[in-house]
């Protein structure tokens, strides 16, 4: 045996270092919310080229989820990791050196070409490197908690970095974490994949990439301006039709991308469902709560980054023992116990008001983080344990794609509800009446904006403007609040009635 080949023997280093890919992928998805003002003053971008810095590493990421998983299943999930790993640190530092907004948008959208190759072949090498469920369970625990926890660690990253730093050191860090990966993956990591696969399915590639470039586009565009803007409703229906078109001819192809017999079995549909249902709800505990504890309660972005950290913390214990309890009474049970106990956080905090302390929203944030924590890694793991290893990618990557679905539809959907209330309430104001026009359309936007505006004026006009645009932003959020809750609770019900206890190996 030569010394590489014992390295593969040692698995849980393995997971160490797909692990810290991991992370870094999580802490990027959401560092960036705290160096937009920055690179605003940097290069003087509009709203519009803010929004797309996030959006473009979105519509990239998910789009071509399927697609890298895929691939890694046919040509080998180490190599496309590792190629992966280095697209990441090589967009990452064109990203820090970017000279225009155009070309850190473009930026962007390379990083989230390396996180679809990176994210789904980090699980699919677990589902192959861990033959026994016992171990396999333990292990996808340990990365859907750490998965949660880059999550929570991003803004605090953020934060710590622009304390000292320029906006751009968030990308100068993802480059020597991607080295040390790169290269602990040689040594470690086993290659793996599906040695006797067919030949590749190019028209499901294009169909799956198509739909779903049109369909995350819709969404987005819907959070943005509205669900009855016209080139939304096209998006979306157009998505819809070529994902459909994608269904029909995966059933007929001889070498499908996606075998849709793998849906019959309800340990994969059943778990696919509650995790884009739990994705949907979790996501906004950190889109609202970020914004309540800086806008309405006058946090810094870091101290706001702190207060929401114990819940990625809470996430990554709770994913483990989450584990631990499905190897005795089965998945089902921790997953319905799991949404109950998020949704009763986020019933909670629906009834938050803007004097809260941190004490009395803290109980929510527990709640919400271990309901959470119970539900992901249990579905993770009984999405990896339905399929055949030499399918693992894809069943990563359908993993990552419905995570990624429910958190655009909630920042689409649950941010059109907050932002509806949140007009109607400052239209009946009493202090509009002594504002300009301009003014008024300018609170409008955002609370942020009021913010902003109020500084314009004297002290007891500026408080009422103040005061009544929190009240109305923690109104709309309170809703949107109410119905995460919701739709955690219609997640449990589904989940007791078609996901199963044990885990159900599909044939290929």
């Amino acid at each position: 045996m030569t010394e590489a080949s014992r390295s593969y023997s040692r698995p849980w280093v393995a997971v160490a270092f797909l692990c810290l890919a991991v992370l870094i992928v999580g802490i990027d998805d959401t560092v960036l919310n705290l160096v937009l003002p920055p690179i605003s003053r940097e290069f003087l971008a509009s709203v519009s080229e803010l929004q797309w810095m996030i959006n473009a590493y979105l519509l990239a990421f998910v789009a071509l989820l399927l697609t890298m998983g895929t691939l890694g299943d046919r040509y080998g999930r180490k190599r496309m990791f590792q190629l992966g790993l280095i697209v990441f640190a090589l967009s990452s530092l064109a990203a820090a050196l970017s000279t225009s907004i155009e070309m850190l948008i473009a930026c962007r959208a390379l990083m989230g070409v390396a996180g679809s190759m990176i994210l789904p072949q980090t699980l699919s090498i677990i589902r192959a490197t861990f033959t026994e469920p016992k171990d396999r369970g333990q292990a996808i625990g340990v990365w859907a908690g750490v998965f949660a926890l880059g999550y929570g660690v991003g803004p605090v990253v953020g934060g710590l970095l622009l304390d000292h730093f320029e906006w751009n050191s968030v990308f100068f860090l993802n480059i020597p974490v991607a080295i040390i990966t790169l290269i602990g993956s040689h040594f470690f990591v086993p290659e793996s994949g599906d040695r006797s696969a067919s030949r590749l399915d190019p028209i499901g590639v294009v169909l799956s990439i198509s739909g779903l470039s049109s369909l995350v586009y819709g969404i987005i565009k819907a959070g943005e301006e509205s669900w009855t803007e016209g080139i939304v409703i096209v998006s979306l229906s157009v998505g819809i039709f070529i994902l459909l078109i994608f269904a029909w001819w995966e059933k007929r192809s001889e070498h499908p991308m996606l075998p849709m017999r793998f849906f019959k079995n309800m340990s994969f549909t059943g778990a696919n469902v509650s995790m884009t249902l739990v994705s949907f709800s979790a996501l906004a505990l950190l889109f609202f709560l970020s914004q309540f504890f800086q806008s309405v309660q006058g946090y810094s972005p870091l101290e706001a980054a702190w207060r929401i950290l114990p819940t990625a913390v809470l996430s990554l214990i709770a994913s483990i023992l989450a584990i631990q309890i499905a190897r005795f009474i089965g998945v089902k049970l921790p997953v319905f116990f799991g949404l109950i106990i998020g949704g009763g956080g986020l019933l909670y905090l629906s009834y938050t008001d803007t004097d809260w302390s941190y004490v009395m929203v803290f109980g929510g944030l527990c709640l919400t983080a271990v309901g959470i924590g119970l539900v992901w890694a249990p579905c993770t793991d009984s999405i990896m344990g339905s399929l055949p290893e030499k399918r693992a990618g894809i069943g990563s990557a359908m993993d990552t794609t419905m995570q990624q679905l429910g958190g655009a539809l909630c920042v689409a959907v649950l941010g059109a509800i907050m932002n509806g209330i949140y007009l109607d309430k400052i239209a009946v104001l009493e202090v509009i009446s002594s504002l300009t026009d301009e003014a008024y359309q300018t609170i409008r936007n955002s609370i942020q904006s009021a913010h902003i505006v109020a500084e314009q004026f004297p002290e007891e006009i500026a408080r009422q403007i103040v005061d009544g645009s929190s009240q109305a932003f923690t109104s709309g959020m309170k809703e949107a609040m109410f119905i995460a809750a919701v739709v955690m609770g219609v997640a449990a019900v589904i989940a007791l009635l078609i996901l199963p206890t044990r885990i159900r190996p599909s044939q290929e």
